[in-house]
């Protein structure tokens, strides 16, 4: 007899067909094949087979896309900060969808972080193994630029005929000296690489590799000179303050926790206008236990597609399964 493949075992008292359609993971401990639904649009990563960008609208206030035209215009960075969930990272995907500025330089900030190493990393390791390789004598050897990789800030300040958007997402978990030292880079447009300034003559044109998969770019005499500022968005989750002088260099932009009306069209921008017709009860349920705590809007998002995908419970058991209070005392 062969394992769980021929018959099914009947479904739960209670149960509905729809029910265990949805249930694919049953915890019986019997195998099954199952064909996996599709996954949420924020948690796709191949690209549409379409050719379309896959981009869901990014839901925003008159007065907040204003902060943001400003920035662009001024070429100054944004200082994003909110409550975690209320698309302050996000921001850096749309502004770079909707000007068509390439794909977002993301440099993730975290208590160990450096500028250096969001700046460039220099393998030179790698080279002096490659240098003590054996080799035909017509056979070229691989120059200083493949063993130097501009990271995500470095990549961003690197000579382009248009500018890149460079997410540094949650400044404020990084050193307290961090923002002092990206001010100088924000002021001047410029830094330094060491290891090619002092090559002679002969080598000040290196073309090094960037953070784009593939992608190279020319330095000379090893100094990085932007020719167009990049679009700067910075986050931060309020958990410290930033010198007076860095404050003073970026626009500030709060995104507030959106309203019934925001979420009911962040709701329809990710997931169709049919969802909301599905939505009310969780709209909220969720309101309602946010007054209480700190909560994600995409908490929200995440129980209305499992509604839709056939989830066949009440609002409190939804919510229940995919919230969770954000602050330490939740």
């Amino acid at each position: 007899m062969t394992r769980q493949h021929e018959t099914e075992a009947p479904a739960a008292t209670g149960s509905t067909a729809e029910d265990e359609e949805w249930r694919l993971f049953r915890g019986d401990g019997r195998q099954r094949d199952v064909t996996l639904p599709p996954a949420p649009p924020w948690r796709r990563f191949a690209e549409p087979s379409d050719g379309t960008s896959g981009a869901s609208p990014y839901v925003i206030g008159r007065e907040e896309t204003d902060v943001v035209n400003a920035a662009v215009h001024l070429r100054r960075p944004l200082l994003v900060t909110g409550h975690p969930g209320t698309g302050k990272s996000s921001l850096a995907t749309a502004v770079a969808h909707e000007l068509n500025l390439g794909p977002v330089l993301h440099w993730p900030v975290n208590s160990r972080s450096t500028l250096q190493e969001a700046l460039y990393r220099y393998d030179a390791i790698g080279r002096l193994q490659e240098s003590n390789l054996d080799r035909e004598p017509d056979e070229t050897r691989p120059g200083i630029g493949s063993f130097l990789r501009l990271g995500p800030v470095g990549t961003a300040f690197a000579a382009t005929e248009r500018p890149r958007v460079l997410l540094v997402d949650e400044l404020d978990k990084g050193d307290l000296d961090l923002p002092n030292d990206l001010l100088t880079i924000f002021e001047e447009g410029t830094f330094e690489i060491p290891e090619l300034s002092r090559l002679p003559e002969d080598q000040a044109h290196v073309d090094v590799l960037t953070a784009d998969p593939h992608g190279t770019a020319p330095v000379t005499r090893g100094m990085v000179r932007c020719t167009e500022f990049p679009v700067v968005v910075i986050t931060s989750n309020g958990e410290r303050d930033f010198p007076p002088a860095f404050r003073r260099r970026c626009l500030p932009l709060h995104l507030g926790d959106p309203d019934e009306t925001r979420l009911r069209e962040i709701i329809a921008g990710h997931l169709g206008a049919d969802a909301l017709a599905e939505a009310g009860d969780l709209v909220q349920t969720f309101l309602a236990q946010r007054a209480l705590g700190e909560l994600a809007t995409d908490q929200l998002l995440n129980a209305v597609f499992l509604r839709t995908g056939g989830a066949r419970l009440d609002a409190e058991g939804l919510l229940k399964t995919v919230l969770h209070r954000l602050n330490a005392d939740g």
